[in-house]
């Protein structure tokens, strides 16, 4: 029997339960209110790490919170809007005025302590992300200001590379259907290999460098790429496109995809997406072998194509220099931006953040665009001929193939303009690069090239911490499991409405109705030209007029037109006196004739 009173247990911290008090009680919406300011107050005492990771969980990210915010915001105006009310009947008004007048306490704490439960989430995920993210991706250092990484060839970091990675240093000769070009898996298990000219394409084990399958299709192939797992994989061969399983059999023809150049499978969707010659943007359901939506670009053909894996907004680069994005949602594109002014886009890729975006011109320059802004941040010149091929690998490495070198920049490269690469590798006798596609989960690049295939290592390009949860991603599953993932990742498939350029706006509460929507955009557009005018920002441009009427001599008269004086005003008057003038002499001759024609009375 505790012998302690009440005051000791208040000293020590301990609380005196007893008779009702042993019912556990939940906290109100007040003291929930007050831990949460408190656990904020503490997150934003921390470093500048801590509140982003912490972020990234609570809100979604930085952008996130801000577009919330603005949401909330949007709300209350069309609440207080009275167009909003007219849509409501008269019980819907009195409930939405008794709301505004009286704030329902029960819901406001109820609110409150799903918030505090969310921020507890938060800042718990984010400790655990510390706690099972124990490996670190490292990338080359220099011991010295004189020596560069980019110096440093593939034979000499082979001297320092553990066993295990040395072996994904190698060449595959194979220069009777080349060019080659190359995929990987989700997973980074498998490798797809191509021939275009011959039409080879073999399926390989990356992890024992075993041949699963090999075909010849004896015509020529533009592009592969696996589908929602390994046991499946897609090529565009000369005619139609075709699905084919891992034991090289042919599945299915899809007739509707003719003379096809480039595709990107999303995984989240089931899609399949094409495009080619005719210019044509074709979405593909795999797992019910419809087509979803065709859209015509009204570009002509188009050679490169690649997906945001972020919101899975598909992007397209085109022969005027011009990239376009779509979604399946909307017929015509959703953006579209002038990258590189009278040349054609040979090359795209975006980073898994889908913040940055890189594309290469056949001017040989690369430019970094800031998809948040859609604007151009810098860019970089390619020497040796124009990029042909780019990709960004899970840690930020870009990599660009051009003419017979390969040279691979750091994370940093994306933010800011770096003066030196990171690697570099030359494929001497081998160019042009057809394709550069660095491997999930590992520090390896694969290089499809005029002679065939070639493996490099690239330290820290790839993501050490390996996320097992997600569908098909983890190459150490059995049949047993992939079967299982199969299964979930179809009853999880997303529908292709939900291809938007903010992926945060799916799952909040919609801006109101779309007539105050437009309304609401048109006034911001109307007073952003307003203060643009009345700031000199924007000069009226005189629209063309009839020939004749450009000369200088009628552009002053119509500018004197507009001036008032003295003068003028005289002789405004004098004009309009002689017009009325001119009209009561017309009105009384017509009155004359008239008489003089009438017939004499009987």
């Amino acid at each position: 029997m505790s012998h302690l009173t009440a005051e000791h247990k208040q000293l020590m911290g301990e609380q005196d339960i007893g008779g009702t008090n042993l019912i556990a009680k939940g906290e109100s919406g007040a003291e929930s209110e007050k831990r949460r300011k408190l656990l904020k107050k503490q997150i934003a005492e921390g470093s500048q790490e801590e509140i982003e990771r912490v972020s990234q969980y609570y809100n979604g990210g930085q952008n996130a919170k801000y577009y919330n915010s603005q949401r909330r915001q949007n709300l209350r105006m069309d609440d207080a809007n009275p167009r909003a009310m007219e849509k409501l009947n008269s019980h819907q008004q009195r409930s939405l005025l008794k709301r505004k007048r009286f704030a329902d306490k029960t819901v406001k704490a109820k609110i409150s302590r799903i918030e505090t439960k969310r921020l507890d989430a938060a800042i718990a995920a984010a400790d655990a992300e510390i706690i099972l993210n124990t490996e670190q991706s490292g990338f080359l250092e220099v011991d010295s200001e004189m020596e560069r990484t980019y110096k440093l060839t593939q034979n000499q970091l082979k001297e320092h590379l553990d066993e295990q990675t040395a072996k994904h240093i190698y060449d595959l000769k194979l220069d009777q259907y080349s060019p080659y070009g190359m995929n990987y898996d989700r997973s980074g298990r498998c490798g797809l290999l191509y021939g275009k000219n011959g039409g080879h394409i073999a399926l390989m084990d990356m992890h024992t460098m075993a041949l699963k399958t090999e075909i010849h299709l004896n015509e020529k192939v533009r592009d592969a790429t696996f589908l929602h797992n390994t046991s499946l994989f897609a090529v565009a061969q000369k005619k139609h496109a075709f699905i084919y399983d891992d034991s090289g059999i042919e599945i299915h023809r899809m007739s509707e995809h003719q003379d096809i150049f480039q595709m990107q499978f999303l995984p989240h969707h089931w899609l399949l997406c094409t495009i080619g010659r005719t210019g044509y943007l074709k979405y593909h359901d795999t797992s019910t072998g419809q087509m979803m939506t065709t859209h015509r670009t009204k570009m002509g053909a188009c050679h490169t194509m690649t997906q945001n894996k972020s919101n899975a907004v598909i992007h397209c680069g085109h022969l005027n220099g011009a990239v376009t994005l779509w979604s399946p949602a909307s017929s015509n594109f959703l953006v579209k931006m002038l990258c590189h002014r009278g040349a054609p886009v040979q090359s795209l890729a975006v980073d898994k953040t889908g913040r940055y975006m890189v594309t290469g011109g056949a001017d040989s320059q690369v430019k970094i665009w800031d998809l948040r802004m859609y604007k151009q941040t810098h860019s970089y010149f390619t020497r040796g001929g124009s990029p042909t091929s780019l990709d960004i690998s899970q840690k930020g490495v870009l990599g660009i193939g051009h003419g017979s070198q390969t040279t691979f920049w750091s994370p940093e490269s994306l933010r800011t303009k770096v003066k030196d690469p990171y690697m570099g590798h030359s494929l001497n006798g081998k160019g042009p690069v057809e394709s550069v596609r660095f491997r999930p989960f590992e520090d390896v690049c694969g290089l499809g090239h005029s002679k065939g295939i070639s493996s490099i290592v690239i330290p820290g390009s790839g993501e050490p911490n390996l996320d097992s949860m997600e569908y098909n991603l983890n190459p150490y599953q059995d049949k047993k499991q992939r079967q299982e993932a199969e299964v979930r990742s179809l009853l999880d498939k997303l529908s292709p409405d939900m291809i938007t350029l903010d992926p945060n706006a799916i799952g909040t509460v919609e801006e109101g109705d779309t007539h105050t929507r437009l309304e609401r955009n048109q006034q911001m557009e109307e007073d952003a030209n307003e203060k643009k005018l009345r700031d000199g920002e924007v000069k009226v441009k005189e629209k063309n007029r009839m020939r004749g009427r450009n000369k200088t001599g009628k552009k002053l008269a119509r500018k004197k037109k507009n001036v008032i004086d003295a003068n003028v005003l005289k002789l405004k008057e004098e004009k309009s006196k002689q017009k009325t003038l001119r009209e009561t002499e017309k009105n009384e001759a017509i009155v004359s004739t008239t008489k003089k024609q009438a017939p004499s009375a009987l």
